[in-house]
């Protein structure tokens, strides 16, 4: 008997359009090394590991006259090579050019009559690396039963261990009479599969009458001259097209700020994404206002048994968040984001961040898939940004032997949303992915600055941050490696004015709050 789709994974294929894509990304750069890793030994290992994740090789099929949800069927052409693909960047072979082709690729929306996932081996980066892109669509990996395949292809030696292939053959291919006779005896035997069916119906019905009055409101609003609700630089209509920024630090640097200022290094991530934010609006021009705070969703793990269980040991909650960026001082904001978090700490269904990072495999894909279906539902509740933090591990891993030197989530945009981030720490490494809509963040490397002009305020209110180490060696913004004093935030092509949060001379001498002393959960939790 197949799996049937529940409402809520079917839910991200129905909402699924050309300006919304539901699937996450994950990149990873790999140093080979002496190791021979090339595109036949990825498609070695896939072949090797995929039978851990099943689904990975299952199509959905619909059943006539929506009689219950589609159910997932083995695809019976089921072809590695198409969906495990090669690519190449010119010389100089950049980050830039990756970052280029990267959005390309996830601006494009999955083949639904295949699997729902892709993996790019990317060749040509400078000094020999490689890279891999990993798409999967939001509907296939639920936590429950499939996890990430990044989670099953990287090992913690660079020895490789085969893990033999299976056998695997399609279960025969499912004929019209054989899906409605399955779809009546499942309503018949099952309550449940009744009750996710007028879900899911209802919420077709729901979004088709939604979608059908917002095209009548721009049409009405067209003839009379009144417009929609005015858009912002966080949100608008999206195009068909994205952005994708990544910004490299380092976790010494958070945990150094922690030390001094109390909090965890969750919170001092969040505090570096608000002084972000709040530098890059202020190089628009634009009003901090109505911005001052922005409500931003920040799925966490906790232990919540009435919650939907995964098979990561914990299940994933929302967390909303007020985002100061009408504060100026980093200080004060990093001490409001720690208080913000007390409240959920003492709920003592907090999950320690280790915790996390010790599930075997590279958990964080699988963490950040579930984070954005999580953060999905905030999304129609009014959340105006969404960031996924996720601990991994702080010692090396390795694919078919070549070592895995960074990585950067690509987490999707929801409906109207410009803007979402994904952070990954990784092997003493926090790595920002940030994906923009193409056309309203024309300036999307400008924000990856302002991301870390926004670390270094927080640094300088560290005494002794200076001395500590040469700041080019540190970290790079917009993943370079240039020194502080070349990554000032300049002009934007726009023309519009530039400038940015002015730090405080000395740190407040009596914040508002008192910032929590005991580390919450993750995602978005401590790094031990």
């Amino acid at each position: 008997m197949s799996e049937r789709l529940r409402s809520r994974d079917l839910a991200f294929l129905t909402e699924e359009s050309l300006t919304t894509p539901r699937h996450n990304a994950t990149v990873e750069i790999f140093e080979p090394g002496d190791s021979g890793f090339d595109y036949d030994r990825l498609v070695e290992l896939i072949a090797d590991r995929i039978s851990f994740v099943p689904r990975y090789r299952q199509r959905v099929q619909s059943v006539p006259g929506w009689l219950a949800n589609p159910v997932w069927v083995d695809d019976e052409r089921f072809d590695l090579g198409y969906h495990v693909r090669r690519s190449a960047l010119p010389r100089p072979g950049s980050l830039d050019q990756l970052r280029e082709l990267v959005a390309r690729i996830v601006s494009r929306p999955l083949d639904r009559s295949r699997p729902l996932w892709e993996v790019y081996f990317v060749e040509g980066l400078s000094g020999g690396r490689v890279a891999l892109l990993y798409k999967s669509h939001q509907a296939l990996v639920d936590g429950v039963g499939t996890v990430d395949l990044a989670q099953v292809l990287l090992d913690s030696s660079a020895e490789l261990k085969s893990l033999g292939h299976d056998d695997w053959a399609p279960e025969p291919r499912r004929s019209t009479p054989g899906l409605v006779a399955e779809a009546l005896g499942d309503s018949l035997r099952d309550r449940a599969t009744v009750v996710d069916t007028l879900r899911s119906s209802t919420g077709a019905l729901t979004r088709t009458a939604t979608g059908a009055a917002e095209r009548a409101g721009r049409v009405v609003g067209g003839l009379t001259g009144r417009g929609q609700a005015p858009e912002t630089p966080l949100a608008g209509r999206l195009s068909q097209q994205r952005r994708v920024v990544s910004v490299t630090t380092q976790l010494a640097d958070y945990r150094r700020i922690r030390d001094v200022h109390g909090g965890t290094v969750n919170d001092v991530i969040l505090a570096t994404v608000a002084g972000g934010l709040r530098a890059w609006l202020m190089t628009r021009g634009a009003s901090l206002g109505s911005l001052s705070q922005v409500r931003a969703v920040v799925p966490v793990s906790v232990i919540d048994h009435e919650l939907e269980a995964t098979s990561l040991g914990s299940q994933i909650a929302p967390h909303l968040v007020q985002l100061p960026l009408g504060e100026a001082s980093p200080v004060v904001r990093l001490h409001q984001l720690s208080y913000s978090f007390l409240s959920h700490q003492e709920t003592g269904r907090s999950v320690a961040a280790n915790r996390l990072a010790g599930i075997a495999g590279f958990a964080p894909s699988t963490f950040h898939a579930i984070g954005s279906r999580v953060a999905a539902a905030e999304t129609r509740r009014g959340a105006q940004i969404t960031i996924t933090n996720v601990p991994g591990p702080q010692s090396p891993l390795y694919a078919a032997g070549a070592r895995m030197q960074a990585t950067y989530p690509v987490p999707p945009l929801p409906p109207g949303q410009t803007l979402a981030f994904g952070v990954t720490s990784y092997d003493g490494g926090v790595y920002y992915g940030i994906t923009a809509d193409r056309d309203k963040v024309p300036d999307a490397e400008v924000l990856g600055q302002c991301l870390s002009e926004a670390l270094d305020e927080l640094l300088d209110t560290v005494t002794g941050a200076r001395s500590r180490v040469p700041r080019g060696r540190r970290r790079g913004g917009a993943g370079t490696t240039a020194p502080r004093s070349t990554r000032r935030v300049t002009r934007p092509a726009s023309g519009r004015p530039t400038g940015g949060a002015t730090p405080p001379t000395s740190p407040p001498t009596s914040p508002p709050t008192s910032p929590p002393t005991s580390p919450p959960d993750g995602p978005a939790g401590e790094q031990q």
